[in-house]
């Protein structure tokens, strides 16, 4: 008998460690890793580079319409092509950072995305993470995680994340960015982040990744053994 794959979602703010997270687990269970973020984050880099002022929110559907995003695992990470063009690096930069909530609120923006999204991961055997996963994506999902953390901590992995890339910021001004990120996200009309009602909460202010992904992929066989996959 084929063993059923579960569709996992992962939500939670910015920097509560769904990305890594998310990649370990589907890494432990065979699965797909779908980073959605990372997808509004390569469509705000090319609206950046358009010179679009204001997020003119027709001229960017037309924009997403013609724009083509590729996420492909590679030596145990995520490589995101945009267009062709690996921007893996490029999307994490602090502009993209500042400026992704105000594209990725776009109700037409996200409609695209989340239809890719859908379709990618209808078969199962995926382990999404975002912020609407568990409540707009896949509400139907197998197992739903939502993750939060303090804003320190929070604003620690994001400093350590930009200095791996080269980037050195003030973690003061990262702590107030994230508070930012976390009033646009909880707020905005399309899709807000919110904890589905049956999603488990998981506090990962003190947890090392490895109990993470500990915590997830515990959860994710309890769920295949209680269906009797």
């Amino acid at each position: 008998m084929t063993q059923r794959k579960l569709v996992i979602a992962i939500d939670g703010p910015a920097a509560s460690g769904k990305s890594t997270t998310a990649k370990l687990v589907a890494a432990r269970l065979g699965y797909l890793h779908i980073d959605t973020g990372a997808m509004y984050r390569a469509i705000t880099l090319k609206v950046l580079r358009s010179g679009l002022q204001g997020f003119y929110s027709k001229r960017i559907v037309e924009l997403v319409s013609n724009t083509s995003i590729e996420l492909q695992p590679v030596n145990g990470s995520l490589k995101i092509l945009l267009d062709g063009e690996d921007v893996s690096e490029s999307i994490r930069s602090p502009e993209v950072t500042t400026a992704v909530s105000s594209v990725s609120s776009i109700r037409q923006v996200r409609q695209v995305l989340v239809n890719e999204q859908r379709r990618i991961g209808k078969q199962g055997g995926v382990v999404l993470e975002g912020r609407d996963i568990g409540t707009v994506v896949f509400p139907d999902a197998d197992l739903k995680i939502f993750m939060i953390a303090s804003i320190e901590a929070r604003a620690v992995r994001r400093q350590r994340e930009l200095r791996q890339n080269g980037i050195e910021t003030n973690l003061e001004t990262l702590k107030g960015e994230i508070r930012q990120r976390d009033e646009k996200d909880s707020t905005r009309d399309e899709s807000p982040l919110k904890k589905a009602d049956d999603a488990i909460e998981l506090d990962t202010s003190d947890m090392t990744i490895e109990q993470q992904v500990e915590f997830v992929v515990r959860k994710a066989q309890e769920r295949l053994k209680a269906t009797g996959s």
